[in-house]
């Protein structure tokens, strides 16, 4: 999520939402003197105009029911905030550290040394995926992820040069009010996968398992033979702090797919999956077979994957697909139809065996600076240029699974996607929603692109789009996919709204529509979709709630100034109560104070520094409030 990134006054926008609840029983209608639900209504709330609000994370909003014997009950919402990132609350060999604090390969918690002879903790101020488990032997769990720290204790940028970390919570519910609490925190070890690089969004699996992810894979090209370059510095600092020795760098340890199984005793086991495939993991959602998954894949010049599992539950093997978009039109941010490149099938196993033996870059492709026969030209966002390159014999396997993107470019998949983040499912419409943060670069009309696949207008703001899944579908080659939720077509959802100039508060995107789609939950129960920011063109940022029927739009949250809107997760039933987890990371990282007008501008940074304090912490929280089922079955 980081770079890249694009940063709210407006109307109270009122949500109508028609509600998808399993039909009472004619004994349990009875019993309640056939009361049935007619609506859910969604009060949305105005965006912060004091500096008292802006530098909070907070809801206003409210949900309404609407009862069929004309009663109305108001559920007003409220935001409970969990613990920060900075606050010592995770348990780590008998030590309390702070919850955002990565470990090492050997557990112990991994210090800051930019201040000479003042040693201090690592703190993440980047909070970022939650999910929610099911119960596991009676206990709850939260798994979060800690993104990266955005600087030192010296000032200095530290993104992507520290180890990241993922922690387990485990929580208390209140059977009453459900209100949650924290009751312990544990960092979770990836000493058996090499550590974890930039863990972006996640996803809770149909399993129970949680799927997190790797961002803003290292380029393998740039580490081997630019001794310069942000890669090899990235991952030589990361090989340092984390195996306490920089010759153990290897850009091919990261960016696939880590999946955290929690057992009944409350420890964790950590698998990846190199299978996956290799790109700038943002998310993995997985279908209802159990087999099929879609990614977002952020940065620039990037490519919609998909991955079909050979077993359902089992993502050890399967096929890696990437998308080859054939525009159809430019409505509503855009549309396409969707044809399918099969990659190749291959196992972790095989896939490991392969980064084991030290295979390099230079061992999987032949390079030109110039045009050259024989050779494919192809811009990807990892080294961020056009590159001509030349598959070398019998590597088709590491170039699928290791440079998937690249490899997807030469064989005619479209790699001209621009911040393509979260990713959820709507089971029973079949689709899935993909947030295209930024609608620019690789996705607008270029004459001096290798590829020109899309050439869609320009939206900074971006566009969050809906896949429509099918069965029956073929492969580029004629080959039958063998999944029955296969992407066909894509079209514009939402589209931001870009303004010519900021307003009084600093927006230079509509304040009453999205701005910069990021993270995507969807509730079955609700037919909503959740919409976290984020956002450079928001001076503060949202949660929104859409109804995808009557397709109106609500603000439900607001976080600090500068912050982004992570975490975000709907959890419809959790022992009767429901939850839209939702988190807040490097609050005043983006607060660009130039256009405001509208507070003052030193008294906004002075409270930000007050209330939270900028780019020291983030916050993992929830919105509570919500109807339980018991209301919903009045």
């Amino acid at each position: 999520m980081k770079n890249f990134r694009i940063g709210k006054k407006g109307t109270t926008i009122a949500l109508a939402l028609s509600l998808t609840i399993p039909a009472l029983t004619p004994a349990a209608a009875a019993s309640n003197n056939q009361v049935k639900i007619d609506s859910v209504k969604f009060n949305g709330m105005p965006a912060p105009t004091t500096i008292d609000k802006m530098v909070k994370t907070y809801t206003e909003a409210s949900v309404d029911v609407k009862y069929s014997n004309g009663e109305v009950k108001n559920f007003p919402l409220t935001y409970q905030k969990l613990f920060k990132s900075e606050d010592k609350v995770a348990i780590n060999k008998g030590e309390l550290i702070p919850a955002g604090t990565p470990i090492d390969v050997n557990g112990n918690p991994i210090m800051d040394t930019s201040v000479e002879g003042n040693p201090t903790y690592y703190v993440s101020d980047a909070p970022d995926s939650n999910s929610l488990l099911k119960p596991i032997a009676g206990k709850q769990y939260m798994v979060t992820h800690y993104e990266y720290q955005t600087i030192d204790a010296a000032g200095k940028s530290a993104y992507g040069i520290v180890p990241a970390s993922m922690s387990l919570t485990t929580l208390d519910q209140n059977n009453k009010t459900g209100e949650l609490t924290q009751k312990q925190v544990k960092k979770i070890d990836f000493s058996s996968v090499n550590g974890l690089w930039i863990p972006c969004n996640g996803s809770l699996s149909p399993w129970n398992t949680h799927l997190g992810s790797e961002e803003y894979e290292p380029d393998a090209r740039s580490f081997e033979l630019d001794s310069t370059s942000s890669s090899r510095t990235q991952v030589e600092s990361f090989a340092k702090l984390y195996f306490g020795d920089a010759s153990k760098a290897n850009p091919y340890f990261y960016g696939f797919i880590p999946e955290i199984t929690v057992n009944k005793d409350g420890s964790t086991s950590v698998e990846k999956h190199y299978s996956a495939g290799r790109f700038s993991h943002e998310v993995m959602k997985m279908m209802p077979d159990k087999r099929t998954a879609f990614f977002g894949d952020d940065g620039s010049y990037t490519t919609l994957f998909m991955y079909v599992a050979d077993k359902a539950k089992d993502l050890s093997a399967g096929t890696l697909y990437a998308a080859k978009f054939h525009q159809t039109g430019t409505e509503n941010g855009g549309a396409g139809d969707l044809e399918w490149i099969n990659l190749g099938h291959s196992t972790d196993k095989e896939v490991k065996a392969i980064i084991d033996s030290g295979v390099k870059f230079s061992d999987i492709f032949e390079t030109s600076d110039v045009p050259k026969e024989g050779f494919k030209a192809v811009k990807q966002y990892s080294y961020g240029k056009t590159e001509y390159l030349k598959l070398k014999p019998g590597m088709e396997k590491a170039a699928a699974f290791l440079e998937s993107r690249r490899y997807a470019a030469m064989l005619g998949a479209t790699a001209e996607f621009n911040k393509m983040e979260g990713v959820t499912l709507n089971e029973k419409d079949k689709k899935v929603y993909i947030a295209i943060s930024d609608q620019s670069k690789g996705m607008e009309a270029s004459s001096t692109d290798p590829v020109d696949d899309i050439h869609l207008p320009k939206i900074k703001s971006g566009v969050t789009y809906q896949l429509d899944l099918t069965a029956g579908q073929k492969d580029s080659q004629g080959q039958k996919i063998n999944s029955e939720y296969v992407a066909a077509k894509m079209s514009g959802l939402i589209a931001g709204k870009d303004m010519p100039s900021a307003d009084a508060f600093g927006n230079t995107a509509d304040v009453n529509s999205v701005a910069n789609t990021d993270n995507l939950s969807y509730s079955e129960a609700l037919r909503t979709l959740f919409i976290g920011e984020d956002s450079g063109m928001h001076t503060n940022n949202f949660v929104w709630a859409y109804n995808v029927d009557t397709k109106e739009l609500s603000r439900v949250l607001s976080v600090p100034a500068g912050a982004e809107s992570t975490g975000l997760f709907a959890a419809d039933n959790l022992k009767g109560h429901s939850y839209i987890m939702s988190n807040f990371q490097h609050p005043g990282d983006e607060l660009d104070t130039k256009n405001i007008s509208a507070v003052d501008k030193v008294e906004l940074i002075k409270a930000m520094e007050k209330e939270i304090g900028i780019n020291r912490t983030g916050g993992i929280g929830y919105i509570s409030g919500l109807p339980s089922l018991e209301d919903l079955k009045k």
